[in-house]
């Protein structure tokens, strides 16, 4: 029998192990054989809470990430090179940051007070200190670094390399990479699934989902997608509903895939060319932003989804929310010759 002390030292280090990645397995095919239905091009059930005058050029805005606690907005401002900051309690811009050229995915990360923001035109990633507002890293590597998630587990944080066709594993204690991770294709958003433990990247010119543990920073499963769903570039992890949300560029449609089975649920129809995609999970609802000025609004009941209609604006190609307030965030490369944060409320939220 071991000593008291050894058997408590091993049941600590035991708890502290990763998680595995519980999709691991063959591949797969994702198949659908129904209709597409008719979109419900009605408009969307969102009214204007305000308009906030944003800084830089008129130009095109990239993903956006919140920090709910703190009420930090982080736009990535990408045809300005910058990335800019917006308290969302004050409703007022607090920091407008330089150096991030052509910068296109952003992520917070409270757990390691840092933000990430993918440098496209750097060819690197850019590590920020979420209170200083300073730069505390560039980590180069990715051609085009894109969409960015967080395995908390591992504390690492990996970046798709959209041109590059990779995926790369950065450890976030040192800011180095660990490894890049070939895909086989054209790589659009990863994301974290905090169930299963995997990471999930869209490959994007095979049709595929890649999962990936993060732990050994390689691919486990791929899961191909029916051609009802074409070029998948947006991707969100509903993890409490074992759901993905899968948006295909080229088909103009929303996946709805189940985790459990890997077989898709629903395919909807959103705007053409659809980019980024945000979910507020105490309303249950999903929004689908697309180059083409559209975002599509689902509402998300017992594992599937409503349309509930359109909301239309020229630019509005990204989409971020807060759970908190159940507000919805589109900064807008041109309105009346200004950059502009639109803040949008449900007008179905009570």
């Amino acid at each position: 029998m071991l000593p008291f002390w050894l058997t408590t030292f091993a049941l600590v280090g035991a708890q502290q192990a990763p998680s595995p990645c519980t999709l691991a397995g063959p591949t797969v095919e994702a198949r659908w054989t129904g209709t597409v239905p008719r979109a419900a091009t009605a408009a969307a059930p969102l009214q204007l809470v305000a308009d906030h005058p944003l800084p830089g050029t008129t130009s095109r805005f990239d993903y956006q990430s919140l920090e709910p606690d703190a009420g930090r907005l982080f736009i990535s401002h990408m045809g300005a090179g910058q990335l800019v900051v917006f308290d969302v309690r004050a409703g007022r811009v607090i920091g407008n940051l330089d150096g991030f050229e052509r910068v296109t995915g952003v992520l917070a990360v409270p757990a390691e007070h840092r933000a990430y923001a993918s440098a496209a035109g750097a060819h690197a990633v850019m590590v920020v200190n979420d209170s200083t507002f300073k730069i505390v890293a560039r980590i180069p590597g990715p051609s085009f670094p894109d969409g960015i998630a967080y395995a908390p587990d591992e504390r690492r944080v990996f970046v798709s390399d959209e041109s590059g066709q990779r995926d790369f594993a950065i450890d976030a204690r040192t800011n180095r990479v660990v490894t890049p991770i070939e895909l086989g294709g054209e790589a659009g958003n990863t994301q974290y699934d905090s169930t299963s433990h995997c990471v999930i990247v869209a490959v994007q010119t095979a049709n595929q989902l890649a999962v990936i543990d993060p732990a050994t920073a390689t691919i486990v499963r791929r899961i191909t997608l029916d051609r009802a769903v074409r070029y998948p570039h947006g991707v969100y992890i509903d993890a409490a509903h074992r759901l993905a949300f899968i948006a295909g560029q080229e088909s103009a449609t929303l996946g709805v895939l189940d985790l459990q089975t890997l077989q898709l649920r629903q395919v909807l129809p959103i705007g053409s060319d659809p980019d980024v995609l945000a979910f507020d999970p105490i309303l249950g609802r999903l929004y689908v932003a697309a180059e083409s000025g559209v975002v599509a609004v689902f509402a998300e009941q017992d594992g599937s989804l409503t349309q509930l209609g359109w909301y239309r604006t020229p630019w509005a190609h990204t989409v971020a929310v807060d759970r908190g307030t159940h507000r919805v965030y589109l900064p807008l490369a041109n309105v009346s010759g200004h950059p502009t944060l639109r803040v949008l409320s449900p007008t179905d939220s009570h």
